[in-house]
């Protein structure tokens, strides 16, 4: 029994010598609690939405105010007519809009019925049937209010439209989300372990040497994941209009030169894990929790990004994947051109670049 008690201690020692395994038992719980404690959520907050007040009356006014009261919306902005707002959603700066129409409270005064138009993003069919249910609840209190104060009973109507997706259809919002995880999985999990396999069996050396350029091997290398990622796009996409019944209102060539760009950036993060790690177990630990974990948190097509706290709403904007989904939904399902997604376009593009030069610089002509 001593003998066993010797062997625990034995192993015991050997993990807590091991730092990079004590961290992943010690400290990937803990990520994992603090991340999943925040994005799993029913809960929507803070979610920006427009006003469009034609009645600039009483009644209108204190619809309006209880609405800022609520934690669940953020007026972001207040508009002065239909234009305004539909060029908001384009531009993905609000996800609601309440349009109040003129003589609201005089309908409601001397016909006991009035109505209210409200507007959502149903790209993300979930986020906009919880966002339109929050505020008819805060009508129908309001109306409750004027019930207690008068005799005749007054009604208000919420005309809710569903842009983008009067079906809510939950393809839109899941499609664009699953092609960037699987973009990213093939991309960086299989390039960062091709390379690193050659490592391991020595056979880089000898790549290295050939009167081809380092550079032009490294290319070579991820050239096959391009094509295989393109097809895996094409297949996805069929699958998507035709089986699930997706929309498809973009520019069938603008999509894939996004998608293409996106590409381009998950190859790049591959090649530099390639170049940092020297085994294809570190390279595919690295991959999986160090990318596609976040792509499934931070992108937003599986949680909404603004219930997170503002300090994990920025480590959002350096995950590739949520640039490309954001992407993905304005082409296939807004049907947006080039116009507004040009800035989340350079965002990819400077990432591609800054990920190219540094795992160029990482990279080693000499392994020994």
């Amino acid at each position: 029994m001593k003998q066993f008690f010797v062997f625990i201690r034995k192993e015991f020692y050997h993990v807590t010598r091991d730092y990079k395994t004590l961290l992943m038992l010690v400290g990937l719980p803990i990520v994992l609690i603090i991340l999943f404690g925040f994005a799993l959520t029913n809960e929507i907050k803070n979610s920006k939405i427009a006003i469009c007040d034609y009645a600039q009356d009483e009644a209108s006014q204190q619809i309006i105010n209880k609405i800022a009261a609520s934690n669940y919306f953020d007026i972001d902005r207040v508009i002065l007519n239909h234009e305004q707002i539909y060029s908001a959603f384009k531009c993905g700066k609000i996800k609601l809009a309440v349009v109040f129409p003129a003589n609201f409270n005089n309908d409601l005064s001397h016909l006991n019925k009035a109505q209210v138009q409200v507007i959502a993003d149903a790209s993300d069919p979930n986020t906009a049937v919880i966002l339109t249910n929050y505020l008819s609840s805060i009508i129908s209190d309001y109306q409750l209010q004027l019930l207690q104060n008068s005799s005749p009973q007054m009604q208000i109507l919420p005309e809710i439209r569903m842009l983008y997706n009067p079906e809510l259809k939950g393809a839109t919002n899941f499609v664009p989300g699953l092609m960037a995880y699987i973009l990213m999985l093939i991309c960086v999990l299989m390039t960062s372990a091709s390379i690193v396999k050659e490592k391991e069996n020595g056979t880089m050396e000898i790549l290295l040497v050939t009167p081809m350029s380092p550079f032009l091997v490294i290319i070579a290398k991820a050239i096959p994941y391009l094509v295989i990622s393109l097809l895996n796009l094409v297949i996805i996409l069929i699958l998507s209009v035709y089986l699930l019944d997706m929309p498809f209102n973009g520019n069938l060539l603008l999509f894939f030169a996004e998608s293409g760009l996106f590409i381009l950036t998950a190859l790049s993060l591959g090649l530099l894990i390639s170049n940092v790690t020297s085994s294809q177990q570190t390279a595919m630990l690295i991959s999986l929790l160090g990318m596609l974990l976040p792509t499934l948190m931070f992108t937003g097509f599986l949680f909404p990004l603004e219930n997170m706290p503002w300090p994990l709403q920025v480590i959002a904007n350096i995950v590739p994947a949520k640039w490309y989904y954001i992407i993905a939904k304005s082409i296939i399902i807004k049907g947006l051109g080039f116009s507004f997604i040009w800035k989340e376009t350079l965002i990819l593009a400077g990432t591609t670049v800054f990920l190219l030069v540094v795992s160029f610089k990482k990279f080693k002509i000499r392994l020994a």
